[in-house]
């Protein structure tokens, strides 16, 4: 396959570079954010203790790590993640705390060849959105699962009924005329914001008893970790990537004050509003 055709390129490209990088770097803020969703993922997931669990985009651990101790000494998560710094990230974490039950590879789900019918479940948060064919992705995941298999992960739901997730990028629009605006069925955070289109795409995949539904999970991001949040992360921080100073020192200042609404308590508060999704194999 030429480099040209390969699957999924860009997004390999941004998460084992520039992203994936600040994903590690901003791990433990990112882990407090979600932290409110790894408890309804992991029991709709759960298969059992002693279970083998697949966790694809596992990021840099959470959710691998928060299995593999309900699984026990006898089963394992095996977290699936394209980018080579969070893969690092996920095994250090899992050696620091000696938990044997947990391990990664660095690969591309919708393309890996992964041993057939040797998983009692997948689960993914936040993983699922960046496949260029979700389609083939999720049917190339189904081949890993043993019949009845369980499927659970949790995906944004609209930009709409998200918006502390897209509020820097309006602040900062104005400011930074490279910032992408991106089609929102295209590989991202809410390319499966509509309901429909994530039942087609399981369908399709030969995924059955499909259910999906709606979750909100209060979450937030403390007060001083804010501003390196939403001027380093997402569209806003690929933009600011290649912005000279003067931009850089307006654009945060105006990112920051679109923020002060959500301020409570020393943390900018929100809800996650997202979808609970599961189905068999």
């Amino acid at each position: 396959m030429s480099e040209a055709h390969q699957p999924n390129r860009d997004q390999a490209t941004l998460w084992n570079e520039a992203s994936g990088r600040t994903w590690v770097e901003l791990q433990e803020v990112l882990d407090g954010m979600l932290a409110p969703l790894v408890a309804p993922l992991i029991d709709e997931g759960f298969p059992g203790e002693g279970g083998r669990v697949l966790d694809v985009g596992c990021g840099a651990g959470a959710t691998s790590l928060a299995m593999a101790r309900r699984l026990g000494p006898a089963g394992l998560c095996l977290g699936v993640e394209f980018s080579g710094p969070l893969v690092a990230a996920a095994r250090a974490r899992a050696a620091a705390e000696g938990l044997a039950s947990a391990a990664f590879v660095q690969a591309d789900a919708q393309t890996h060849a992964f041993e057939q019918g040797t998983s009692d479940a997948v689960i993914s948060r936040f993983g699922v959105m960046f496949f260029d064919d979700p389609a083939a992705a999720f049917a190339n995941i189904r081949r890993a699962a043993r019949r009845k298999a369980k499927l659970a992960f949790v995906a944004w739901r609209s930009a709409d009924e998200n918006p502390f997730m897209t509020e820097a990028a309006r602040a900062a629009a104005p400011l930074l005329p490279s910032l992408r605006v991106p089609d929102p069925d295209a590989p991202g955070p809410f390319a499966f914001a509509d309901r429909e289109r994530v039942q087609r795409i399981l369908d399709a995949s030969g995924w059955t008893d499909v259910d999906i539904r709606p979750i909100d999970e209060p979450s937030g991001v403390a007060e001083k970790d804010l501003l390196a949040y939403v001027t380093r992360l997402g569209p806003v921080g690929q933009a600011l990537r290649d912005a000279d100073e003067p931009t850089r020192a307006r654009t945060a200042k105006a990112v920051r004050a679109a923020f002060d609404a959500y301020i409570q308590e020393g943390a900018a508060r929100f809800t996650a509003a997202c979808w609970l999704v599961s189905a068999r194999a």
